[in-house]
């Protein structure tokens, strides 16, 4: 029992479970989505302020360990949105759950793989803190004397399920031996791609908004090519300094597309129609709308030799933010 007490632990996959603060606002939790399925594809929700992501694929790609990848979600989402998210990692969801509660001062927690390390983690705890344990659970098994999670672990299986059902029973009992076997289960990408910036004092300069328009343009962009999405419309929305906003839209023209510069020239000239003169702006967003799998989006044939370099351009840009982090190269003028 204790071999296979070991396999089931080391044979899960490393899991991030993600958790907002309970009322944070859903354009952030959307925006915070974007962000980690930048990272892995595999992603669940669990709204309106969790996620869980399996990020097996994604540690050799980036080459860096599940700790590390969580940090630097948290890093981004810090950075770009002022979000704390706290992140539990572990080999397992249940393991990852718990781990998120408690993330300590830098909001990553992990707990190792080993069954050494997850009993450490699981075993000192109160019974009612294991991840799935009912309020009405806790009280049957208190008041047979089981009050730590290691002594729920050590019960034989039939005792449990005598004492909370067959079914119930097996599965915290599991769960508290280190062992979940749910797969993270991904919903399917997204339908639209939202990020945003937030000026630290409201702002007359056109030119600083034009800037921002741009640098959210250039992370879109990245974004829809490394999920191989393409947009039909983008949103802009303008927060002025009384709260006030402003939404435009618009079709992109020359069809889907996840061209930085597509998106650049469609974000400016919304911007331009607003005719804004004196207004103090606080904040833009720019979403892409109407996704689409970019395998299916028609890519127009050009003859502007200019454009065509800035596509080879992007390309290579892609290359090396893929490997060097995202942001390391990018327009000087945003």
């Amino acid at each position: 029992m204790d071999e296979q007490h070991d396999q089931a632990v080391g044979a899960g996959s490393p899991i991030l479970h993600l958790r907002c603060p309970r009322d944070v606002d859903p354009e952030l939790y959307r925006l915070l989505l974007g962000l980690v399925a930048d990272v892995t594809p595999v992603v669940q929700t669990l709204p309106p302020s969790a996620a869980v992501a399996d990020v097996s694929g994604s540690v050799r790609f980036f080459d860096r360990d599940p700790a590390e990848l969580a940090r630097m979600i948290r890093a981004r989402a810090l950075a770009l949105y002022g979000l704390p998210v706290a992140i539990g990692v572990g080999p397992n969801w249940t393991v990852a759950a718990m781990a998120s509660r408690e993330p300590g001062r830098g909001g990553v927690r992990a707990v190792g793989s080993s069954s050494e390390a997850v009993a450490a983690f699981l075993h000192p705890r109160p019974v009612g803190e294991l991840h799935g344990i009912g309020s009405a659970q806790e009280r049957t098994l208190t008041t047979y004397g089981v009050h730590t999670i290691g002594l729920l672990a050590n019960l034989p299986e039939a005792t449990v399920q005598r004492v909370l059902g067959g079914k119930a029973g097996r599965l915290l009992r599991e769960r508290a031996r280190g062992i979940d076997r749910r797969r993270v289960v991904p919903a399917e990408l997204p339908h639209s791609a939202a990020a945003q910036r937030r000026f630290p004092t409201d702002t007359l300069a056109p030119e600083l908004v034009r800037s921002a328009l741009l640098s959210l343009a250039v992370e879109l962009g990245e974004r829809l090519r490394g999920r191989r999405q393409a947009a039909k419309a983008v949103t802009l929305t303008v927060t002025f300094a009384d709260r006030t906003q402003l939404h435009r839209s618009r079709q992109l023209p020359g069809g889907p597309s996840a061209h930085t510069d597509d998106l650049r020239d469609c974000a400016y000239e919304m911007y331009r129609a607003l005719g804004l003169q004196r207004a103090r702006v606080r904040a833009v967003v720019l979403r892409c709308e109407q996704l689409v799998d970019a395998a299916a989006a028609c890519e127009q044939l050009s003859f502007d030799a200019d454009r065509e370099h800035r596509l080879r351009a992007e390309q290579a840009i892609d290359a090396l933010n893929a490997r060097f982090g995202s942001g390391t190269v990018g327009p000087a003028a945003s």
